[in-house]
C-alpha cells in the first residue's frame, strides 16, 4: 500500500485528487496539506511514502521546499504535479529532488500510473517532458555523445528516463528483456555513464538551447 500525502493550496483541487485516489486500492491517503509549513509538520508524525506536491503554495514551496523535504527525507518520494511544464521549472524541481513531475492537465489514469511508477522505480516524467529534457540541445550540437546511439538506443535512453522498467521497454519495442539490457549497456558505456540514475541526471543537466 502507497502511503501519499497530497499537498496543494487549493482545498478543491486537494478534495478530488483524495477523493479519486482513495479509490484506487494500492494507495492510501494518510495526510494532505495547504503548504509548506504544515506539510513539514505532518511528516514529524505521519509515516509517507510519497507526497504529490503543487509547486506554487504561500510560504515555503518551488526547488526551496523540495530540497529541503528531500535532505531530510532522503526515502521519500516526490511527485510535483503543477501547472507549469517549462524545461527550467522541470529541471529545478528535479535537480532539487523531486523523483517525478506531471502536469495537473493529465488525466487522472496518467497521474495514478505516475505514482506507481515513482514508487516502484524512483523516477517518472512524461514521454514529452523527459524527450525534451534529454534531447533539448542534440539537434544543434555537433559532436554530441548522443549522437553516437543508434536509433534503437535513443529508444531506451528516452524510455529509461521516462522510468520505464526493462521489461516494460522489452514489451513496447516487441524486444526481449536481454536485447534490452544489452542495448542499455552499449549506450551507457557511449557515454560514459554507469548507471540509470546518472543516466537521469545527464539527461537532466544536458545544456538547454537559448
Amino acid at each position: 500500500m502507497i502511503r501519499l500525502m497530497v499537498v496543494d493550496d487549493h482545498e478543491l483541487v486537494r478534495a478530488g485528487l483524495i477523493q479519486y485516489l482513495g479509490l484506487c486500492p494500492d494507495v492510501s491517503v494518510v495526510a494532505e496539506a495547504g503548504d509548506g509549513a504544515t506539510l513539514l509538520e505532518k511528516l514529524r508524525t505521519t509515516p509517507v511514502d510519497l507526497v504529490l506536491l503543487d509547486l506554487n503554495m504561500p510560504g515555503l514551496c518551488d526547488a526551496d521546499l523540495i530540497a529541503r523535504l528531500h535532505s531530510a527525507y532522503p526515502a521519500l518520494a516526490i511527485l510535483v504535479l503543477s501547472m507549469h511544464n517549462e524545461t527550467q521549472t522541470v529541471m529545478r524541481a528535479m535537480k532539487a529532488g523531486a523523483s517525478g513531475y506531471i502536469s495537473k492537465n493529465c488525466m487522472p489514469s496518467a497521474l495514478l500510473d505516475a505514482i506507481r511508477k515513482v514508487m516502484a522505480t524512483g523516477k517518472y516524467l512524461p514521454p514529452n517532458v523527459a524527450e525534451q529534457l534529454a534531447f533539448a540541445s542534440a539537434c544543434t550540437r555537433s559532436g554530441d555523445p548522443l549522437e553516437t546511439l543508434s536509433e534503437r538506443e535513443q529508444q531506451i535512453y528516452r524510455l529509461l528516463v521516462q522510468g520505464e522498467s526493462i521489461g516494460d521497454i522489452a514489451r513496447q519495442l516487441c524486444i526481449s528483456d536481454k536485447t534490452v539490457s544489452t542495448h542499455k549497456s552499449n549506450m551507457l558505456n557511449k557515454l560514459g555513464l554507469r548507471n540509470v540514475a546518472e543516466l537521469v541526471r545527464h539527461s537532466l543537466t544536458r545544456k538547454q538551447p537559448a
